[in-house]
């Protein structure tokens, strides 16, 4: 297990790197979405959080870097306003990538240590901590992708294995009635490798019959809601959601630009014209999914509704995944950076459901209706992060499942949950609506 984790945590490292290594030299100082610190905050909180979950937490070695340890600690969420103005004076970047190379070095020769406390402490058992330092890096490369997106195409470098774009190959928009019954959400402590606490213990809910779209609601379909005046009809729009509309002046998806009287989707690294990327799922936050939901006459499914539609069969088998129980694959959906962009909605057929719901994992999260919380027996059993859920747990941040374009295989678990508040709309998510029978 000790080489498999010395493995792992290269491979992760080597990707981080991959990732910023996307980024010309000065761009590492700006700030590309306002409610997120500067890119540079990233740099050092990468390694700033696995010391200080493996080193400073489990074996409490001395710090040889506090004032880093403290500094790069923990992100923001900030929750009310559009944007975040930081005071702070960051370290020069030669210093960070230091203090990054030791840290890593550091993490290499805890493997033995951390194994041999593995008796009296849980977290080191089947190293779970190295889980909860490689997991947080893992989702961070995705949270660097969605601020990459910002930045102008000039201040980012395109991959050189970057495949090409997928334009053509959309699954038929139709919809499928899911028969109501029991789902399993959560998972048994004992029963997974690793897994966050918001994902502990397993539940079992039952859900009524309904009636979902095959597959995500397309740019080209949010563009008929929005022709048909949808930013600015305020009966599609919770309260709370249609001040924040207003405030931000928010009248098209954040991809989205018009220039010269033509629309244009933003890449990460190309602007392509509005008629190519049609059949690509729209990328929204909650708010704007839940007005479109409505202006169709729908709404947007539960987590438990997900569940049934993903992961059972209608003769009331539990899958692992949406296709069966065999792990993540290139034929199963785009995720794990495959393609740097979405595909047609439904373009990988092998991935749909035993229902034949299409794309329930790969290409955006997808938006549900509930809100995150715990479940029942909760417990934040990690004692070096706990606050990695209940921080959250405020009733303004929805659930999101799945995965998109750019999750690595490894998050990709049934029990596996994201979440955002509803006013965000610079992550990769999508959203297809459900209907009452």
């Amino acid at each position: 297990m000790n080489e498999s984790i010395r493995d792992r945590l290269r491979a992760c490292w080597s990707r981080s790197d991959e990732i910023f290594d996307l980024l010309e030299p000065d761009a590492i100082y700006e700030q590309p979405i306002g409610l997120r610190h500067p890119l540079i905050f990233y740099l050092g909180h990468l390694p700033a959080f696995a010391w200080n979950q493996v080193c400073r937490g489990v074996l409490e070695t001395p710090s040889f870097r506090p004032e880093f340890d403290s500094l790069f600690e923990r992100g923001i969420d900030p929750m009310g306003v559009d944007n975040y103005e930081s005071a702070t004076e960051w370290p020069p970047v030669d210093e960070i990538i230091e203090y990054c190379d030791r840290v890593r070095q550091e993490l290499l020769d805890a493997i033995d240590p951390v194994a041999d406390s593995a008796e009296k402490n849980p977290l080191a058992e089947r190293g779970r901590i190295f889980e909860v330092a490689i997991e947080h890096e893992l989702m961070h490369q995705e949270t660097l992708q969605y601020l990459f997106q910002q930045l102008p195409i000039e201040k980012k470098r395109r991959p050189a294995t970057m495949a090409p774009y997928i334009f053509d190959g959309a699954a038929a928009s139709t919809t499928i009635e899911i028969g109501g019954g029991p789902v399993m959400l959560g998972a048994d402590f004992d029963a997974i490798p690793f897994g966050w606490d918001n994902e502990f213990p397993d539940l079992e809910a039952v859900v009524d019959d309904f009636v979902i779209d095959r597959t995500p609601v397309r740019n080209a379909e949010f563009f008929d809601f929005m022709d048909d005046g949808g930013y600015k009809r305020e009966e599609f729009w919770r309260d709370e959601d249609w001040l924040w509309r207003r405030r931000r002046d928010l009248e098209h998806p954040v991809f989205w630009s018009r220039e010269a009287g033509s629309w244009a989707y933003h890449t990460m690294f190309d602007r392509l014209p509005f008629d190519q990327v049609a059949d690509w799922p729209v990328n929204v936050s909650h708010a704007e999914a839940l007005a479109f939901s409505r202006w169709r006459g729908g709404r947007l499914a539960t987590e438990a509704e997900f569940h049934r539609a993903a992961f059972t069969t209608p003769s009331g088998e539990l899958r692992q995944y949406p296709w069966g129980n065999e792990g993540p694959a290139g034929n199963h959906g785009n995720f794990d950076f495959r393609h740097w962009a979405p595909t047609p909605v439904g373009y990988f057929s092998d991935g749909n459901s035993a229902w034949g719901v299409a794309e329930l994992v790969g290409n955006g999260w997808e938006w549900t209706d509930s809100a995150f919380e715990p479940y029942p027996g909760f417990n934040a059993y990690i004692p070096t992060y706990p606050g990695y859920s209940v921080d959250f747990f405020d009733g303004l941040h929805r659930v999101m499942l799945g995965a998109s374009w750019a999750t690595p295989t490894q998050l990709i678990r049934r029990s596996f949950r994201n979440w955002f508040q509803s006013h965000y709309p610079y992550m990769f998510a999508k959203f297809r609506c459900v209907y009452d029978r």
